[in-house]
């Protein structure tokens, strides 16, 4: 991802003046917004975080198309360009409001994607999190000095900083392959056998491959020493049934203080799983 944000002054007018409400601009009384669930508004609480307000980023983006033979795999690298950067934008976007709020993180983030009817292959990239900041104000940030963040549940953040490590970046990796159809002879042959099929298991396993070493490069690339939480998702989106995408995402971690045993939560009774 970019290391700097666009301007503020990029954000929507709404947006701004969303942002000045939390900040109790104007006269009002400042608030927050969050999309935590009450247990996991508390454990950030308990992990002396005060959650500031929601923040969100989107980008309206065209993925276009790439022509590729029939009967060759091959990644699709136009369209992986494509599908990174219109989630680098939401996720920069998403990052500016946290930085107008003075935030020292963004946790919880959740990345999706939105087809509509109104064009043809359109799709708005969104990227939400609930910004939150220090209570004692120390420095919480990314090495680059970017509010840092993490799709770790409230439960999970909490259970992070009692191992001794803190959240550094969202990291993530992608990669749109194509996968070659089989001959229509050899399909025939192969009809009613149990047989591995090498040319899809080598499509696929580049293709996985690929997206999780992007993913791996960017946590390098933010100074951490591990990711936790990694997943991975295959989806075909508009493109059909032999262009796929893997997309492996995960938060970046740093140690910060030595380990100690976690405790449990002075605020929590029962936690939601």
């Amino acid at each position: 991802m970019s290391d700097t944000p666009p301007p503020i002054e990029s954000l929507p007018a709404e947006a701004l003046a969303r942002l000045r409400q939390l900040e109790g601009a104007e006269g009002g009384a400042p608030l927050f917004t969050s999309d935590l669930s009450v247990s996991e508004f508390l454990l950030v609480r308990d992990a002396a975080f005060v959650p500031l307000g929601l923040v969100v980023g989107s980008s309206i983006y065209h993925v276009g198309i790439q022509v590729v033979r029939w009967t060759a795999s091959q990644e699709l690298d136009i369209l992986t360009r494509a599908m990174y950067h219109a989630r680098e934008l939401a996720m920069t976007r998403m990052e500016a409001e946290a930085e107008e709020l003075g935030a020292d993180g963004i946790v919880g983030v959740k990345l999706d994607i939105r087809f509509y009817d109104w064009g043809s292959n359109l799709a708005e990239f969104v990227a939400i999190g609930t910004a939150v900041r220090h209570q004692d104000g120390d420095n919480w940030r990314a090495p680059s000095g970017k509010p840092f963040t993490s799709d770790l549940s409230g439960q999970d953040f909490w259970t992070l900083l009692q191992t001794g490590s803190r959240p550094v970046a969202l990291v993530m990796g992608n990669c749109v392959y194509h996968v070659a159809h089989r001959k229509a002879a050899t399909a025939m042959t192969q009809k009613f056998s149990n047989v591995e099929l090498p040319n899809f298991t080598q499509a696929l396993y580049t293709a996985r491959e690929l997206a999780m070493e992007r993913m791996q490069t960017e946590a390098q690339q933010a100074q951490a020493t591990g990711v936790v939480g990694v997943q991975i998702t295959e989806k075909n989106h508009v493109w059909g049934h032999h262009a796929i995408e893997f997309f492996a995402i995960g938060t970046a971690v740093t140690r910060y203080r030595e380990h100690t045993t976690a405790v449990r939560p002075r605020m929590i009774l029962n936690l939601d799983s």
